[in-house]
């Protein structure tokens, strides 16, 4: 699939985060989204829905979230790449749907845009209490891609690679932004449409008479087909057979769900991606993500120079969990001391992967602005003694 050259701005130009998050779906070549305003999200679609009509798609503003989550499913088997956007209480209403997304193998992206909570909370200001919700917010057995950027030349540039593993593994992929980072107006580079690597929808060339429409290929994954052109489907959230049938009995229930997982487990590692600073002879590692990730930028300069050897490790790709790094970090490392704006999510993570060979010490926060440089600083003093 090539991206039409006008859906891409190219050039530089000085960009929010939210805006760079649209202008990246428009150059993954995205071309239908719906969504229910709320803040501090409600900006990426206003930008699509005066950006796509010159390059023929469609925004549809739906009465919440719930009917926003299930039409850009129905907008993908219709053929179009489709993505919606939320912040805290909308992505908590979407979950019935991000399940069903899972189930069916539905390529879609959902944006969520942090901010504090619990419920209503601080709508206008950030947070981080969202990441473990997006691994395990709906019910029931499957795995989950999201990634998490910490400026607004990664909304774009992650936007992309978020669409492109939606069709590479057919998941609903998690774009996790942060109120900062989606506020944040910084140089953003657009590179020309030839540039962009666009990884295709993976469409049948068998017969409607051979088809499958969940029938496995080489890698796990079955191929698709858009609906109207004379491909007799069925598409249900209960278990089903490789026809889509209902199947309800364990055996059609082990076969199917351990396929769901295992797509993901076994590619773990060719999804897992990170950014390390000053790893290599570091005794203790600061990890961080989205905005945090920037903060403790300036708590290891403080460290460096009173002579303590920090780095960092941040997580771009947040699920999977870069859990084999972590564990090869953990045997040289006195501590690990993870910054959150929550009161406590991927550290235990970091504490699981570490298993024993590595102290883990959280630095919470509860939202609404960042951590001060010399909290983490204070952090780092403890792991080092």
């Amino acid at each position: 699939m090539k991206v039409e050259a006008k859906a891409v701005l190219t050039g530089t130009h000085f960009l929010d985060g939210d805006q760079a998050c649209c202008e990246g779906a428009l150059a993954a070549g995205a071309n239908f989204a719906a969504g229910y305003p709320i803040t501090p999200s409600t900006e990426i679609v206003e930008r699509f829905a005066s950006r796509i009509p010159t390059v023929g798609g469609l925004f549809l503003q739906m009465e919440d979230e719930l009917a926003s989550s299930i039409a850009i499913l129905g907008a993908a088997w219709a053929g179009a790449k489709a993505f919606t956007v939320t912040s805290g209480p909308g992505f908590s209403l979407m979950m019935e749907h991000i399940g069903y997304a899972a189930m069916t193998e539905t390529p879609c992206v959902f944006v969520d845009v942090q901010r504090g909570g619990p419920s209503t909370g601080l709508p206008t200001l950030p947070g981080q209490g969202d990441m473990m919700q997006a691994r395990w917010g709906s019910h029931g057995d499957y795995e989950i891609i999201a990634l998490c950027p910490n400026s607004p030349q990664e909304c774009f540039d992650l936007m992309i690679d978020a669409f492109n593993l939606s069709e590479q593994y057919r998941t609903p992929v998690m774009f996790m932004m942060d109120e900062c980072v989606g506020h944040m107006t910084e140089k953003v580079v657009i590179p020309a449409a030839d540039d962009i690597k666009i990884f295709p929808r993976r469409y049948t060339s068998l017969p409607p008479g051979e088809y499958q429409p969940f029938r496995p290929g080489p890698d796990a994954i079955p191929e698709m087909v858009k609906a109207g052109e004379g491909y007799r489907i069925h598409v249900t959230g209960l278990t089903h057979d490789e026809q889509g049938y209902p199947a309800m009995d364990w055996r059609s229930q082990g076969k199917l769900v351990k396929r769901l997982v295992e797509k993901l487990r076994r590619n773990a590692g060719n999804i897992v991606r990170y950014e390390e600073r000053n790893a290599e002879d570091a005794e203790v590692i600061v990890v961080a993500y989205g905005i945090t990730s920037r903060v403790a930028l300036r708590a290891l300069q403080m460290a460096r120079e009173e002579g303590i050897k920090a780095g960092l490790h941040r997580p771009i790709v947040v699920w999977p969990f870069p859990e084999q790094r972590i564990r090869e970090l953990a045997e040289r490392v006195k501590a690990f001391v993870v910054v959150e704006m929550n009161y406590g999510q991927m550290v235990y993570e970091v504490e699981r992967c570490a298993a024993e060979r590595a102290r883990a010490l959280l630095v919470p926060h509860g939202g609404g602005t960042v951590h001060e440089p010399e909290e983490i600083l204070e952090a780092i003093r403890e792991a080092a003694r």
